[in-house]
């Protein structure tokens, strides 16, 4: 997610935090790299002009606290700038979806065609159907939803969005399609009351690009379905052209936040944020990855966080929370501690709980970037690719060979690199990395690891 302009920033974030003296020399030299690292991530100019004005502002008398050096100190100045510039300044409960009306609530996505509004509509359906949704920090449980295609221009929107509703049980409006987006609008609107929906979501018809007949549409559908939300779906990799495009559906219908999709693929993203800042409105969600669960709500100080390479600890943790079965966790726990030792069918069992927290990317992209490792360092293109080599090798293994890594030796490393497909060096590489997991496995548990997992699991409750 926004990798480059992550691995920039945080690369500079580090230097500065090193400098005990700022001049203004070094204070120019980080602000000419923040500047760069900005531009390659597309992000707008106008946008980058006041980030930098703002942080020379409030770098000048910068007070230093004594547990800071000065470049710290700046850090926490640029933290604080690119928080307010990706939303931090609209308020703590801004990116929350309102649902302060008389049922049904209704949700309009628009933006152009090929954003990807139809499997976002599906996502935040399920999101809102799973009870991820809060009022002022409160959640306020499950929702019962009603999806609603409105593309009848495009028949295989209306079948995506009925497949979508089918696989994560939410109920789809199905009606004759022949009739106009306005008709289907007003009938599915009645539907909705006399069923007792909580929340009708919306999805509209896109152009390639900005029409008038497409914005005269978005615009009568509005004034009949008066929306709680607004939501502009962009495309992060659609570069500034999505600024444009914004503008004017920002002037055509009161646009109330915005949904960034594919950050997950995109090496830059600064779209995204430009249209944040562009509108005035906040950005609510951000899809990471093309799952049905690959929605996130967006919280700019944890993103500002994120980009920063400061790691975003709080919603790794909300993450587990929602993935993992905290009593299967306590079994796997026992079990390690009934055992002498730490083995693969342990090692297997962590893989699989890795996988229902999204892989191990989107674990790593959380972390502080002092954490991080680099899969190419393993020999490996990527983390999941690492992961995915691992898991095979291990299956390739014996009860035996898995309980007592031990007795892997040359004829049997040549027959699990046969049956896994990888080379005998990748397998030497894991067993090597896994006895230090299984070093370290032995001196947590040495020092109670019972404890400890006791402290975690406090958070999960």
């Amino acid at each position: 997610m926004l990798d480059n302009l992550t691995q920039r920033l945080s690369k500079i974030v580090r230097k500065i935090k090193g400098e005990v003296r700022l001049t203004e020399a070094n204070t120019s030299e980080m602000l000419r790299e923040i500047r760069i690292a900005l531009l390659e991530a597309d992000v707008s100019f106008s946008l980058i002009k006041d980030f930098i004005g703002n942080i020379k502002k409030k770098s000048l008398g910068l007070e230093v606290v004594d547990s800071l050096n000065p470049g710290q100190m700046l850090v926490s100045v640029v933290h604080k700038e690119l928080t307010n510039l990706i939303g931090g300044d609209l308020g703590q409960y801004s990116t929350e979806i309102s649902l302060s009306t008389t049922p049904p609530a209704c949700i309009l996505m628009v933006g152009l065609q090929g954003v990807g509004k139809t499997s976002t509509a599906g996502k935040l359906a399920y999101w809102l159907s799973n009870g991820n949704h809060t009022k002022e920090g409160k959640n306020t449980g499950k929702k019962k939803v009603l999806l609603v295609s409105t593309d009848v221009y495009r028949p295989a929107a209306i079948e995506q969005l009925n497949i979508i509703a089918n696989q994560i049980n939410v109920s789809f409006f199905n009606c004759d399609f022949s009739k106009k987006p306005l008709e289907i609008a007003l009938e599915s609107l009645e539907y909705a009351r006399n069923h007792y929906y909580d929340i009708v979501i919306f999805d509209t018809a896109g152009r390639l690009a900005v029409d008038n007949l497409m914005m005269d549409e978005i615009e009568s559908l509005h004034k009949i379905i008066n929306p709680i939300e607004t939501l502009f779906v962009v495309d992060s990799m659609q570069g500034q052209d999505a600024v444009a495009t914004a503008k004017i559906f920002s002037e055509t219908v009161s646009l109330t936040g915005i949904i960034a999709t594919k950050l997950d693929g995109d090496a830059r993203g600064g779209a995204a944020l430009s249209v944040r800042y562009i509108t005035g409105k906040p950005l609510k969600f951000i899809t990471t990855s093309e799952k049905i669960n690959g929605l996130e709500s967006f919280y700019p100080e944890r993103m500002a966080k994120r980009i920063l390479g400061m790691g975003d600890i709080l919603s790794l943790v909300e993450h587990a929370q929602k993935n993992i079965d905290i009593n299967e966790a306590k079994i796997a726990l026992k079990n390690i501690n009934s055992k002498n030792k730490f083995d693969f069918n342990d090692f297997k069992a962590q893989i699989v709980q890795m996988k229902k927290m999204g892989g191990i990317s989107s674990l790593m992209e959380k972390l502080p970037d002092n954490l991080h490792f680099s899969s190419k360092s393993l020999g490996v293109n990527s983390q999941e690719e690492l992961i995915k080599k691992s898991e095979s090798i291990i299956n390739s293994m014996t009860l035996l060979e898995r309980m007592k890594p031990e007795i892997i030796k040359s004829s049997r490393k040549r027959r699990i690199a046969k049956g896994s497909g990888v080379t005998v060096q990748e397998v030497n590489r894991l067993l090597a990395n896994f006895n230090q997991i299984q070093s370290f496995m032995k001196k947590i548990k040495k020092n109670g690891f019972s404890k400890m997992f006791n402290s975690l699991s406090g958070l999960f409750k």
